[in-house]
């Protein structure tokens, strides 16, 4: 018998880690239908006939976010044969207010009790029995993290899922058979509640009629379209909020609350007159008002330092020079590099010279040009997500709210920038969390300003090749992208389209805690293995385009291969659009041409100056890829590259993922052309001013990159124009 069991929860309680533990590697992601919100499914380890569906973190059953309507639809629709409410131990009360919704559904649910050790070094109790008796349904104590009682709460759970859908009057046996509880608001709610039920048609089965009467008493608008037929309870309502000298949704409101902490009364005791605890002591230092920001600096300049020029660029170093180069030592044997190996298969079995240029020159130049950076790539993935993991990143996001607000954005921004770390894609779609319409279009503008994962490969080769393996390189990449944010929030809050307040944000700050090792490998993992997958399906079409482009051309009047790259078709159009840059101090036509191509995929920067440099591989050693590109890049020229890359439109996933979430093609184009226009007067100052306080040349060019500064700072410093409602087609954009 096939069983699916939902797994439910606040945001922060566990539920990942939980999810993690009960699935392992039975993994299969994908999107929930209609929406970008991601939806994991996971088979139980020990039952493959089990299926967990983690679904979104909620706090509520109403549907004021995306996350709680896509949860809600699942568990109404769908109907799960159990639910498994994992609930922070740490946070009762908040946590329960969901519970109690949940139970109102009819299914059988199991509790898990979630950081019962962290409870325990509190000197808290909860009265696990006490707690059954309340909600009517078992209660299972866990800690996701180590692993204690989740086998049992999964078991449990199973069990509940067998049993079928509690009746409204069925009994709690010891067995594990919950029931709804007949009575849990006061006298007159009840009433109330059951005066709704009988308006409710019979095609409502009993043991959803409470959560269906509670929700008519709501005004849920949404459900009222998921029924047949609406009966008109409104007299009642309108009845009941006259006694009670409220509107309808605070009243329910209160009486759970009110439920819920007579509840806790009888089952949670803490530890009177303690101690701050760990997370409070730390958080006075990292979340200080003067010491937030420096310690947020040196942790992201550690991060990348490491990441970059340390332990990921010996391994990248053996990577490219071993692996993707002429071989490697492995227990005193010689292990001939990737492109060794082909290179003698090819010539033994006698093939074409044009196709092993493809395979060599195009396919393994082009995709191990950029599979070479994979160990960096790890390595920085790991940082994130201990960082994640460890409850700093939530940190973070309240520091940087702090300091957004006072240029017009929220550090409900930060989270799409967080999450665009790894890939800018899922980090544009998360911006639909974000309420305001205004503020929700600034952060998909800017969230790709923030260097992903494709755009490492970048950083880590100009960083080890033009600049010696500096140390300040690859963190400033980070800082030029908040910088970008920042100064974008400035400008852009000081038109009318965007004027107007920062949505207010609000966050729970979990506690610190240890992550798990496997938690951390599972998350680097996941996002360098989409990294792998991209280059053996994106980077491997476009750098077999580019090697054809670049290998044939018109050769004496008639097409043919190219006997030198300047010849092929991809030369004589990097040439023709190279002059774009040239005020960028990168004219060439090899950078232009990787400029754009970069388009497609971010990786295939490296990947097209692997190719069209002509080196199977790139090694940021500074040895050979110094002697290759120092004719073309000076280190300012360099860093204008670096810039540009970094800030400008990013690559057409990323662009597809800007067209669905902003719905409307003038907006889409709007932020488009703006991260171009911001990347290209970024690099251009860059390049200009920086040569000529190096060299102390002084041209028309610095004298136009004197200009844009001179209007960039009249953006930022101008007075506030006053708010103008956004004159777009409304409905593009509900």
């Amino acid at each position: 018998m096939s069983i699916k069991i939902a797994l439910a929860g606040n945001p922060n309680c566990g539920k990942t880690t939980l999810f993690n533990a009960l699935t392992g590697s039975n993994q299969f992601v994908g999107n929930w239908p209609g929406v970008t919100v991601e939806k994991k499914e996971g088979r139980l380890k020990g039952n493959k006939d089990v299926t967990i569906v983690d679904l979104p973190g909620i706090y509520s059953l109403s549907p004021y976010t995306l996350e709680e309507v896509v949860a809600r639809n699942y568990l109404i629709n769908e109907r799960p044969d159990a639910i498994l409410n994992i609930v922070d131990g740490t946070n009762l009360e908040r946590n329960l207010y969901l519970s109690t919704q949940l139970i109102e559904l009819g299914i059988g649910m199991v509790i898990a009790v979630n950081m019962m050790d962290i409870l325990e070094k509190k000197g808290d109790t909860i009265d696990v029995k006490a707690l059954e008796r309340n909600l009517g349904c078992p209660v299972v104590e866990i800690s996701a993290l180590k692993g204690a009682g989740v086998s049992r709460a999964a078991a449990k759970a199973v069990e509940i899922a067998k049993s079928g859908e509690p009746e409204p009057e069925e009994v709690f046996s010891g067995a594990g058979i919950p029931f709804m509880p007949v009575r849990r608001f006061s006298e007159d709610m009840e009433a109330v509640l059951e005066e709704i039920e009988r308006y409710l048609d019979d095609e409502i089965p009993e043991n959803q009629k409470r959560f269906y009467a509670v929700k008519l008493f709501e005004r849920d608008e949404k459900i009222a379209v998921q029924m047949h037929r609406v009966p008109n309870v409104e007299a009642i309502i309108k009845r009941a909020e006259d006694a009670m000298d409220d509107d309808a949704q605070s009243i329910m409101t209160n009486e759970r609350y009110t439920y819920i902490a007579s509840m806790i009364g009888q089952c949670h005791s803490t530890k009177r007159g303690r101690e701050l605890s760990v997370s409070d002591r730390i958080d006075h230092i990292v979340t200080n008002r003067w010491l937030a920001l420096p310690i947020f600096a040196a942790v992201m300049w550690l991060v990348y330092y490491v990441s970059v020029t340390t332990v990921g660029t010996w391994a990248t170093d053996w990577a490219n020079d071993g692996v993707f180069g002429e071989g490697f030592a492995l227990f005193g044997l010689e292990v001939p590099g990737i492109p060794v190996v082909v290179g003698n298969f090819l010539e033994t079995v006698g093939c074409a010279p044009w196709l092993s240029s493809l395979i060599l020159d195009g396919i393994v130049a082009g995709v191990g040009a950029v599979l070479g950076f994979v160990p960096q790539m790890l390595v920085l993935f790991i940082f994130l997500a201990f960082l994640e993991s460890c409850g700093y990143m939530a940190r973070v996001a309240f520091i940087m709210d702090r300091i957004f607000r006072k240029f017009g954005l929220s550090g409900k921004s930060f989270i799409p920038m967080l999450i665009g770390t790894g890939c800018g894609v899922p980090g544009i779609m998360a911006s639909r969390t974000i309420e305001n319409d205004r503020d929700r279009k600034m952060t998909i503008m800017t969230t790709t300003f923030i260097p992903c994962g494709a755009k490492l490969p970048i950083i880590a080769l100009f960083a080890g090749a033009l600049f010696g393996g500096a140390s300040w390189v690859a963190p400033s990449a980070y800082f030029v992208g908040i910088a970008a944010v920042i100064c974008t929030g400035i400008i852009l809050k000081k038109t009318r389209m965007f004027a107007g307040d920062p949505a207010p944000f609000v966050m729970e700050l979990p506690a610190y805690h240890l992550p798990t090792v496997s938690n951390v490998l599972r998350s680097m993992w996941e996002r360098g293995w989409s990294f792998i997958k991209k280059a053996g399906t994106v980077i491997l079409l476009s750098t077999m385009f580019i090697w054809f482009t670049s290998s044939f051309g018109i050769v004496e009047g008639r097409f043919g291969m190219a006997e030198d790259l300047s010849q092929g078709f991809l030369a004589n159009i990097g040439s023709a659009i190279a002059w774009i840059f040239t005020p960028l101090g990168w004219g060439n036509w090899q950078a232009a041409v990787a400029a754009i191509t970069g388009l497609v995929a971010k990786e295939n920067v490296v990947g097209t100056l692997g190719i069209l440099y002509g080196f199977a591989e790139v090694s940021e050693d500074g040895a050979e890829i110094w002697s290759t590109l120092a004719g073309s890049f000076t280190t300012v020229s360099a860093y204008s590259f670096l810039v540009f890359n970094l800030l400008c439109a990013p690559c057409f996933a990323a662009m597809g993922a800007i067209k669905r979430e902003m719905n409307n093609p003038k907006w889409t184009w709007f932020a488009i052309g703006y991260q171009t226009g911001l990347a290209y007067v970024s690099s251009l100052c860059i390049y200009q001013l920086g040569t000529f306080i190096t060299t102390g040349d002084f041209g028309i060019g610095t004298a136009a990159a004197l200009a844009m500064l001179a209007l960039f700072i009249y953006l930022l410093v101008r007075p506030h124009r006053e708010s103008k409602m956004l004159i777009v087609n409304a409905g593009a954009n509900a």
